[in-house]
């Protein structure tokens, strides 16, 4: 199966358990996998024939900008859901959801959620 690659996309949003997370904000990482059949694309160089990735990532800043979660584990679904509701040619997602300033008294790199979905 094919893929189309985002990574390392950072967007600020304002989720979390945390009062001062929903207040304050933070910067959320992600990491996409679309798979899409390429087959077509391949050969007509046609955009029309896969999925944009800038198209992707205005839904992704979109949904993801327009509530506040308390879990990563529903900003992920709901970023998912809108991923397969505007782009039909994506069979499959791959998403890491990486919350690197999370407020928690260690020393780490990030901390987060990966999901993997499949159209039904």
């Amino acid at each position: 199966m094919d893929k189309i690659l985002i990574r390392d996309l950072k967007i600020f949003a304002y989720h979390g358990v945390n009062p001062e997370e929903k207040e304050n904000g933070q910067n959320f990482v992600f990491d996409i996998d679309l798979y899409v059949n390429f087959s077509r694309a391949c050969f007509s160089d046609d955009i029309a024939d896969t999925v944009s990735y800038a198209k992707v990532i205005k839904t992704v800043k979109r949904i993801f900008t327009e509530e506040k979660y308390d879990l990563l584990e529903k900003a992920a679904q709901i970023v998912c859901d809108a991923i397969f509701d505007e782009y039909e040619q994506v069979e499959k997602i791959r998403l890491t959801l990486k919350k690197p300033e999370a407020p928690i008294s260690a020393e780490f790199g990030w901390v987060g959620v990966e999901i993997f979905r499949e159209r039904v």
